[in-house]
């Protein structure tokens, strides 16, 4: 019997702290005029000392645990698609896991860039299908205010902070995602990078010194790039789903520029007001900006149950990727989810298992 992955719970969570176009004005030279006319960016969210990556999409899961009224440890699978991790290792989606007690869920971290969500979705949707999973997590979560050069105005302009999350269910009624291309070319690995930090150029002085940790960008090149690649795997998709872009609702496009956004919709003659837009309010938020449009699509009614919809998206790598989606919505649930109750228990249960192993490092010291 063929198994289905339906996306049945959804959150975002975004810093409190705006950060505008003026106030960027105010340490580079750039003004508001030239940063709309470029990206149709206004403003972007900046986390604070205490936010995370981790912290973000723990806010974002248990939101998406809650409309599906999913208890943690029904989780089998939990994929954070993020740019920038809280380490090297453990993975985020580790810290993730802890912090929300889904004690029974295999969790790792996914890194394809802005695309990264739609990889992250289709490999979940992928473990459902093939009975390794039944109930999976996928996040996307980003603090990229932390790796941009605040003298460059190339960059700094663009990027911000924020989480979204999907609760995938599955089912043997069809829905749910119907299609997902997934593309790369590393030969242009070099027009948008994080040169340093890796194994190739490791943290020293003198990368430091140079700027090397910071997001470097080739924006013209990453432009022809993007507006070449939106409209042709949104296509691409809907073909595999068997479908015409006549049937399709809503486009959720990756959120890093307006002119972008607009190419790729006159690529596929869609009109724009069926396209979901708000690069204006949160900037280029990376792997998190499809799942942050997507909650904002069926909050404002634009995004409905029964609806079919392409998420599409681009970013370093250089990677590229779109996913056809039958919208369902929540199953039916007799439990509901309290947020404040999980996250009380999360945290007794880490503090638990820490103080274990404590006492065990006691006992076992004379071992050894």
């Amino acid at each position: 019997m063929t198994r289905y992955a339906h996306i049945t719970g959804w959150g975002m969570a975004i810093p409190d702290k705006i950060m505008t176009n003026d106030d960027i004005s105010k340490i580079v030279d750039t003004n508001d005029e030239w940063i709309v006319s470029r990206t149709g960016i206004h403003e972007r969210r900046i986390a604070n000392a205490e936010e995370t990556t981790a912290s973000l999409a723990t806010d974002a899961s248990i939101q998406a645990l809650q409309m599906a009224n999913l208890p943690p440890e029904k989780i089998d699978l939990i994929i954070v698609s993020t740019s920038s991790p809280e380490h090297i290792f453990p993975a985020t989606a580790c810290l993730v896991q802890d912090s929300i007690g889904a004690v029974n869920a295999g969790a790792f971290d996914l890194s394809a860039a802005c695309s990264g969500f739609i990889y992250a979705l289709n490999v979940a949707t992928q473990a459902i299908r093939s009975y390794s999973a039944r109930n999976a997590l996928v996040i996307g979560s980003e603090t990229l205010s932390r790796m941009i050069n605040w003298e460059d105005r190339n960059t700094c302009i663009l990027f911000g902070d924020g989480a979204g999350a999907f609760v995938l269910q599955a089912s043997e009624e069809p829905g749910g995602l119907l299609s997902a291309v997934m593309r790369s070319d590393g030969s242009g690995g070099n027009a948008l990078s994080v040169p340093a930090g890796g194994s190739k150029y490791p943290t020293t002085a003198e990368t430091v010194a140079k700027g090397m940790h910071y997001i470097q960008m080739n924006g013209r090149e990453v432009f022809r790039f993007a507006t070449r690649v939106m409209a042709h795997s949104s296509q691409e998709a809907v073909e595999q789903a068997q479908l015409k872009m006549s049937d399709i609702n809503l486009i959720i496009p990756h959120q890093a520029n307006q002119r972008i956004i607009e190419a790729a919709a006159r690529g596929l003659n869609f009109p724009m007001e069926r396209v979901m837009v708000n690069v204006d309010r949160y900037g280029n938020t990376s792997t998190a900006s499809i799942p942050i449009a997507t909650c904002e699509a069926v909050k404002s009614g634009r995004l409905v149950s029964g609806d079919k919809i392409i998420l599409v998206g681009f970013g370093a790598g250089l990677t590229w990727g779109a996913a056809v989606i039958h919208w369902t919505g929540p199953f039916p649930g007799k439990r509901r989810v309290r947020p404040k109750s999980l996250r009380i228990w999360a945290r007794f249960r880490s503090f638990l298992r820490r103080f274990i192993r404590r006492v065990e490092g006691k006992i076992w010291k004379g071992y050894f």
